[in-house]
């Protein structure tokens, strides 16, 4: 929740401080754990790095496995979302959000997060070569993440690990760009 805002605090923002882990921690824990790796401080948790190494299989898992171990837990939200709860449920709602042409290129996806405290130290850079490594092991060719726009130190931070601005051959735009307006899909070779 400490970085969950475009790389700010997110406490107090969604009704329940659950939300964000149940989205975008949990399942990752629960669908891939080998590609979960986690940052501690000496006694608690600083950071992580999860992901999948095959984005399209685990959009299906999400679905299949997921969303049901959640029943109950989340309602579906209202049409159109509005709140800032019924807009993160929507996403969890379609985990076939995840699919886009860019997945040829780059398979696996990730998320990091580091607090604060230990940004800056080389940790997320540690964090990035241990999941670069454990996905071409699981068989990804390349990876991609989906940042917020208005989240620069993150864009940064990708970049400066060689991530570039992902465009499928033959896109113009990735799919679902258009709902997807403000963020920006990056990728790099493994």
């Amino acid at each position: 929740m400490r970085t969950a805002a475009a790389g700010r605090d997110a406490r107090g923002r969604y009704r329940s401080d659950d939300l964000m882990g149940d989205l975008f921690a949990g399942p990752y824990l629960f669908l891939a754990p080998e590609l979960a790796f986690v940052l501690d401080d000496g006694g608690r948790p600083a950071g992580y790095v999860l992901g999948t190494a095959d984005t399209a299989a685990f959009a299906r898992a999400y679905r299949e496995r997921w969303i049901p171990r959640l029943a109950g837990r989340y309602p579906v939200p209202a049409s159109p979302s509005v709140s800032p709860d019924d807009q993160m449920l929507a996403l969890h709602y379609r985990p076939e959000r995840l699919l886009w042409p860019g997945l040829r290129q780059y398979p696996a996806h990730l998320h990091i997060d580091l607090l604060p405290a230990v940004q800056r130290a080389g940790h997320g850079r540690r964090l990035m070569e241990t999941f670069f490594a454990a996905a071409a092991r699981a068989g990804a060719a390349g990876v991609h993440v989906c940042v917020v726009a208005e989240n620069v130190p993150a864009i940064g931070f990708y970049q400066h690990l060689g991530f570039e601005p992902a465009e499928p051959a033959g896109a113009a735009e990735p799919a679902g760009a258009a709902e997807a307006a403000g963020v920006v899909y990056l990728g790099r070779a493994l």
